[in-house]
């Protein structure tokens, strides 16, 4: 795959970016700009090498139109911020305001497009659609580099379409991202702990799959956890449950005691009357959830029968909080794993996505961990073992 040296002498060329800044808001205000940072890099060394940069990123999901509330615009503020000089912003993705943008860039300046996810040519499924957005997107560059390791798990226009039309590379984030996944799946240093939470087990089942073959443990917290507790034959109160998947739990820890892989369920559970910031919380057995109660985080003794389960680990991928971390009264199981990944010796990994949120929010900063990956989607998808079309397409 092309890495940016490969691309040449880009003074003066109008390089086009897609990066992941799909960050969290509240109103205008950024409540987390981890993607932004992680983004710096890639774009920092195409502006100090003399490209005109152009990137290009979504915001949410919105329905192929312009909406306010996805606006990049306090996207565009931030991350000028970040890079100590203004970024211009465009008001569309592919019009007027898009093509004036690019066209005024200097050498070493850099502009960012509005959420692509406002052309429905983006996300489309026809890949005629698709095709037209991305011509019109490759008009405004020449040149594209891949750094939204975010999105590279999807075909989209502004990820896959548009590398089949330009000189394409992959930039440092995504390259980064690739080196550590291959340290989780190819021969990784032993002990080899996943831990594994987030409400459903649904969400997981390919990850669970293909790791139940390669991890020497496997725990497992968060909702998912009482659809494990349930096939176990234990009550759940009002617990999350995905009662279609029992019989998937079922096979799992059957599967596991065949494999020798350690799978640890919890032994408590922190529940209450029901959720909400007034809940009152109290620490049950995992065994004797009572019957009006919803579990919503693994508990004290779980807490450090996980932390112990780590110590000794030279490799781990976490990916899904243990409990509703958002609330204080919930918040402890995850708090828990974090601070144990950050005296894990070898390789420590937060898989993205809330992990990455929740760890950030419980005060913990980024460099206490080995890797915190900034697509949680994508990289679950390659820990299943899926191709990613937007890394495939670079090849």
């Amino acid at each position: 795959m092309s890495s940016l040296a490969e691309l040449g002498d880009l003074r003066g060329r109008r390089v086009l970016v897609r990066s992941d800044l799909n960050v969290p808001l509240d109103g205008d205000r950024i409540t987390d700009d981890g993607r932004i940072r992680a983004s710096l890099p890639t774009i920092s060394a195409l502006s100090a090498a003399g490209a005109r940069v152009v990137v290009m990123a979504h915001l949410g999901r919105p329905s192929g139109a312009p909406d306010a509330a996805y606006s990049l615009a306090p996207v565009a503020a931030r991350l000028g911020e970040l890079l100590g000089s203004a970024v211009a912003f465009a008001s569309d993705t592919v019009g007027p305001s898009a093509q004036s943008v690019v066209a005024g860039l200097a050498d070493g300046q850099v502009a960012l497009l509005e959420n692509v996810r406002f052309n429905a040519g983006e996300t489309s499924k026809d890949d005629a659609v698709r095709g037209a957005f991305a011509d019109e997107l490759a008009a405004l560059g020449d040149a594209f580099v891949s750094d939204g390791f975010g999105v590279v798990h999807r075909k989209q226009a502004s990820v896959y379409d548009i590398a089949t039309r330009l000189p394409s590379a992959m930039g440092g984030l995504v390259a980064a991202e690739l080196s550590v996944l291959r340290r989780l799946t190819e021969e990784p240093e032993r002990p080899y702990v996943v831990v594994l939470g987030g409400s459903k087990v649904s969400d997981k089942l390919g990850v669970i799959d293909n790791l139940l073959g390669k991890a020497d443990k496997l725990l497992i917290g968060g909702g998912m956890l009482f659809t494990f507790l349930k096939a176990q034959g234990h009550e759940i109160g009002t617990s999350l449950l995905e009662e279609d998947q029992i019989p998937v739990c079922l096979d799992y820890l059957a599967r596991a005691k065949e494999a020798g892989v350690e799978l640890l369920l919890p032994v408590d559970v922190v529940v209450a009357d029901a959720f909400g910031d007034e809940a009152s919380a109290q620490v049950v057995a995992a065994d004797a959830i009572p019957a009006g109660k919803v579990g919503l985080d693994i508990g004290p003794e779980s807490s450090r029968l996980f932390a112990a389960a780590l110590a000794d680990a030279r490799t781990v991928f976490w990916n899904g909080p243990m409990g509703v971390f958002e609330q204080a009264a919930f918040a402890e199981g995850t708090r828990a794993v974090a601070a144990a990944l950050t005296t894990v010796p070898g390789l420590s990994v937060v898989g993205g996505g809330d992990s990455a949120a929740a760890v950030r929010q419980l005060g913990f900063a980024d460099d206490q961990f080995g890797h915190i990956s900034t697509g949680g989607g994508a990289s679950l998808e390659y820990l299943e073992g899926k191709a990613l079309p937007g890394i495939d397409v670079l090849s």
